[in-house]
């Protein structure tokens, strides 16, 4: 069997969707929004405002994490790591999606509770009214940057679901999911607080903060079961794997794939093809010179495919 590599391979998100700016997008949205959430937390005692207050904060040391994940993920291999660290980012992202589940949505959760025990009139309440509205509006504009960049891979009429179930981008994946459970979060509250406003009532206040646990819980397990995938050790996506299936099947140096077998390292791909080569010559050499001319092509069609193993065989 013979390997090849190529460490100047641009990573994926650089060819296409840019999840630094997807990160920093949210990064910027949630700072401001629990700096203004916290402020109006603190001035009307709403139990809903101060659960989205900490939901901002949880979200603001996600987005770090991220960022911690991708630096790391593009260190070169090493001895102990001849694949390089690529994987390290669905490390990060699980932290993500755990961190998500216990400080945002058990917090919330719990805010919620202790509202409801021991409920307390609201003060100033259409501060934080305009504080939500504002906020909505950011994280709105934080979703719409991560969607045009989820854009730029997304193929043509595949759903945003679709895509999250199928993806292997999990810095995008993550950022997907914190900023829909925000902005649900937020109409949540929102919602929430016009009720308590308009019946007199803190319990819908309280009840507002409970919802909010509860989705945060949901999209953390949501997240959490698509990056365990990853870690696991999941391939390409299905119809990146035709695609190089179709592909090697019209190179005219290959009779017949046997076989092929990817695996996702962050942003590489480590593919192995196990396939008959046209036997027009028994010159060791030429096997040699045609393996060669089909792995520098499948590279160059495959840009993100950083370590390539291709074994001639006659059989499976």
């Amino acid at each position: 069997m013979r390997a090849s590599s190529n460490n100047s391979m641009a990573p994926i998100m650089a060819q296409g969707a840019n999840s630094l700016k997807s990160i920093f997008y949210a990064l910027a949205a949630n700072g401001s929004i629990a700096i203004a959430k916290g402020v109006a937390a603190w001035i009307t005692g709403s139990g809903a405002m101060l659960a989205e207050a900490i939901h901002s904060s949880a979200d603001c040391a996600n987005q770090l994490l991220l960022l911690i994940g991708l630096k790391k993920a593009k260190r070169p291999p090493s001895e102990d790591y001849p694949l390089g660290y690529g994987k390290e980012i669905y490390f990060w992202s699980f932290l993500v999606a755990i961190f998500l589940f216990s400080m945002g949505g058990l917090f919330s959760v719990y805010e919620g509770w202790h509202k409801l025990n021991d409920p307390e009139p609201l003060r100033q309440p259409w501060i934080a009214v305009g504080v939500l509205v504002f906020a909505v509006v950011a994280e709105g504009l934080s979703l719409a940057g991560c969607i045009r960049e989820i854009n730029k891979i997304r193929p043509p009429g595949q759903s945003l679901r679709r895509w999250f179930r199928d993806t292997r981008e999990s810095a995008l994946m993550v950022v997907l999911g914190e900023d829909i459970a925000a902005l649900l979060g937020l109409l949540f509250a929102l919602v929430a607080l016009l009720a308590a406003i308009a019946t007199g009532n803190p319990f819908y206040d309280a009840l507002g903060s409970i919802a909010i646990g509860v989705l945060l819980i949901v999209v953390a397990v949501l997240v959490g079961t698509e990056v365990k995938a990853l870690l696991v050790g999941q391939g390409v996506e299905l119809r990146v794997k035709a695609n190089m299936l179709d592909w090697l099947a019209e190179r005219a140096e290959i009779d017949k794939v046997f076989n092929i077998v990817t695996l996702r390292m962050g942003s590489d791909v480590m593919v192995a093809v196990k396939a008959s080569m046209i036997e027009s010559d028994k010159s060791a050499a030429l096997m040699v010179e045609r393996i060669n001319t089909v792995e520098a092509a499948f590279k160059q069609t495959f840009p993100n495919v950083l370590w390539l193993f291709f074994e001639p065989d006659n059989s499976d």
